[in-house]
């Protein structure tokens, strides 16, 4: 249960103007021997509406005891109060709200008002005019600012008293301002639309405190986006009028359908969602595909870019029209000392004489050959290209693989975060010949068109990576969708190069991939398996194989170079008991800096992944790093990612996640040298063998994999990749 303290400011020790963290002392109405000091006062911390020392507040909460600075109120919510005494008005009108009104000026106007001074001020505040001896300019001056923070606090107070913490409530101040109550009481739903870090649920809840029924038509209309926004945290880019009915009806908990479908109608009347048919060969008639707009513009504009690049002329297919590629590729082997395969040849020839090309295959089948010896070529004929790839991961290892540059397509853009978009764009396009995109299964739709914007008709686009690993994090198939469409010129790799007869990695990944067992013999040198049954057991074996077995018998660093892979998130053996097991073992000294952000414990030394995008930062989903430091009075952490250092307020930690687990898709993209990977039945739902094969590849030297026979063989069997809608495909076929 939430807990309550009440009391006047007496100081002010800080306050974070951008996110509203404050760390304030308060005489308290009540005794509390354990937690006030010498001069009686509280500290309470937390994100609080702008205060003043003098005045009143109620804070809810929770007591917590700080390392350092031992006991103090958190608050979740601090509710400004009128100071009760003459006092306490005289301390709050003193307290510099005003430049100019000290104590004695303070003390004038509450002899001249009385003790209903804050109830004249916020009623009849020309009467400042009145007291003696107050000059004009101050009196003028204090009923202007008095009007400002009596809006903002009464906005304030009316959104906590909505249940909206003060940290969400600045927020919504700041996109609102004066406007803020008359927009929520006309349509709480809108704040999931227009504030960050408020989604359907907070509004709804918001909505249910106001008093709005189940089927409200704001409700309805509004659980038709969620229901859109959570189809596309699953991959998809619309959803069938059908699935859309009952996916939102489901959400809503809802039973009356045509009731969604009337606000359905009045949303595509009113442009907030888009309606739009399918046309597809496969399918016995046209399908009604329903779109958020950000979607369906992206959609029709991918394709329309991506139609229109294949088909114009460029410099580099104009150079290469009466090439005699045998001689050349030939050539070409011998001025760089390597030898081609017919299918890597084959590559080379298709990205210089197509517009766009994509290269795929597995692992050890040559991609990185392939491409060092385009590169080549684009070299010998002075052709400008770029390199670029989805996470900052993945482009370093491109880079170094390549031996040129290579960046993330969001900075080889050039994304300005203060300004919504890309530097690079169809008014400022990339100036180059060819642009190559690795990893590009993790293309998502979103950065698929920001990127097809940004590059000029005549330039060559080739995508290389491997179409069997998992689709990307974001909605889109844009990978599979690119090489079922026949716009491109696809070569598919499927030779092994890169392997070794005591290896299994490679060998393993290609049967799993061709849905035969893995060898699971453990005598090879780089694939083991440990038959465990109990999740439990299997949580007890990994931690023992992260920090004792594979760092004694291989010589690597439990925490630098070991990524424990799961597939699902709960249970023994998930990513968030492994992240609370390993953090335990791997960084369980109390003694190190630490500070606890909700229901999560960060420790310096910790390894910690971000889970969204932040431009503003420049980190984004699925960068790991190592907390260096943690500093409780300016409430920020800083973590090492890549060589560079980056400040997180702590309000700002909710996109860190602990890293000595994660999930198979949040490695995509990467390399370790070590994975670890618990398999049970348990985790059926997320036993396929892409979710199996990606993790695999994820390793450079060494696999272990625990758990069941069982569940890897239903893994490696069940080939059954979830279905995503996506219209790309049918708009290219067009």
């Amino acid at each position: 249960m939430p807990e309550e303290i009440a009391g006047s400011i007496e100081r002010i020790t800080y306050y974070n103007d951008e996110n509203g963290y404050s760390v304030v002392k308060i005489l308290p109405e009540k005794r509390y021997p354990r937690a006030q000091a010498r001069d009686g006062t509280v500290t309470v911390v937390g994100t609080m509406p702008p205060l003043n020392e003098g005045e009143d507040a109620q804070f809810i909460g929770e007591w917590v005891t700080d390392s350092r600075y031992g006991r103090q109120f958190r608050a979740e919510q601090a509710i400004p109060r009128a100071p009760q005494t003459a006092k306490g008005i005289i301390n709050y009108l003193s307290s510099g709200i005003v430049k100019g009104i000290g104590p004695r000026t303070a003390e004038k106007i509450v002899n001249h008002l009385g003790d209903d001074a804050i109830a004249i001020l916020d009623s009849q505040p020309e009467r400042i005019h009145d007291v003696p001896e107050l000059k004009p300019n101050l009196a003028k001056n204090l009923i202007e600012i008095w009007a400002k923070n009596r809006i903002m606090r009464n906005v304030l107070i009316y959104l906590q008293g909505l249940g909206i913490s003060a940290k969400i409530a600045k927020r919504i101040w700041d996109e609102y301002g004066e406007n803020t109550q008359p927009i929520i009481e006309n349509n709480p739903y809108q704040l999931a639309q227009d504030v960050h870090l408020i989604g359907f649920r907070k509004a709804d809840e918001i909505a249910r405190r106001m008093g709005l029924k189940p089927d409200d038509v704001h409700r309805l209309r509004a659980g038709l986006h969620y229901a859109l926004e959570e189809l596309s945290r699953e991959g998809h880019t619309f959803a069938p009028k059908e699935q859309l009915l009952e996916k939102a009806a489901d959400l809503l908990s809802v039973d009356d359908l045509s009731a969604l479908d009337i606000a359905l109608k009045g949303q595509l009347s009113a442009k907030k969602l888009v309606e739009d048919t399918l046309h597809d060969p496969g399918l016995p008639e046209p399908m009604t595909a329903l779109y958020l707009p950000r979607f369906h513009r992206a959609e029709t504009e991918a394709a329309r870019l991506l139609r229109n690049m294949a088909g114009s002329v460029s410099l580099i297919t104009r150079d290469h029209r009466d090439t005699d590629w045998t001689s050349h590729l030939r050539g070409l082997s011998a001025r760089n000392n390597v030898s081609l395969s017919a299918q890597q040849q084959s590559a080379v020839r298709a990205a210089l004489s197509r517009k766009v090309s994509v290269l795929t295959g597995g692992p050890g089948t040559g991609k990185t050959t392939t491409l060092q010896m385009l590169i080549n070529a684009l070299r010998e004929g002075d052709y400008p290209f770029r390199l670029a790839s989805p996470t900052g991961r993945a482009a370093k290892r491109l880079g170094e693989a390549a031996g040129v540059d290579a960046s993330t397509i969001h900075r080889l853009l050039g994304f300005a975060p203060n300004e919504g978009g890309f530097e690079h764009d169809e008014s400022n396009p990339l100036p180059a010949d060819m642009v190559v995109v690795d990893e590009a299964s993790m293309l998502d739709l979103w950065l698929f068109h920001n990127l097809l914007k940004a590059l000029q008709p005549t330039t060559h686009l080739l995508l290389v990576g491997d179409v069997d690993q998992l689709p990307s994090v974001g909605a889109g198939n844009v990978l599979r969708d690119v090489i079922d469409s026949g716009i491109a010129s696809v070569t598919r790799l499927d030779q092994i190069f890169r392997q070794d007869d005591a290896s299994h990695i490679v060998s393993n990944a290609h049967r799993i991939n061709q849905g035969e067992k893995p060898n699971t013999d453990n005598k090879s040198k780089d694939f083991f398996f440990f038959e465990v049954n109990d999740p439990e057991a299997v949580a007890d074996h990994i931690v023992e194989i992260v920090k004792t077995k594979v760092p004694g018998r291989w010589s690597v660093d439990p925490v630098q170079d070991i990524q424990v892979i799961a597939p699902m998130y709960r249970g023994a053996a998930g990513v968030n008991n492994l992240n609370e097991r390993l953090q335990a073992e791997l960084n369980g000294d109390s003694r190190q800096a630490q500070v606890k952000l909700g229901n999560r414990l960060f420790r310096v030394g910790d390894k910690v992944m971000q889970t969204r995008n932040n431009y503003d930062k420049e980190v984004f989903n699925g960068d790991i790093g190592f907390i260096e430091s943690i500093d409780d009075i300016d409430k920020e952490l800083e973590i090492e990612m890549d060589g560079g250092y980056v400040g997180y307020d702590f309000s700002e930690t909710e996109d860190l996640m602990l890293a000595y687990c994660i999930s198979t898709h949040r490695s995509q993209g990467s390399e370790y040298p070590v994975v670890v990977m618990p398999i049970l039945t348990q985790h059926y739902m997320m036993l396929q063998r892409n979710l199996l094969y990606t993790a695999i590849t994820r390793a450079k030297k060494l696999v272990i994999l625990v758990g069941t026979r069982k569940a890897l063989y239903i893994a490696v069997k069940n080939n059954k990749v979830a279905e995503r809608h996506s219209g790309l495909l049918h708009r290219l076929r067009v």
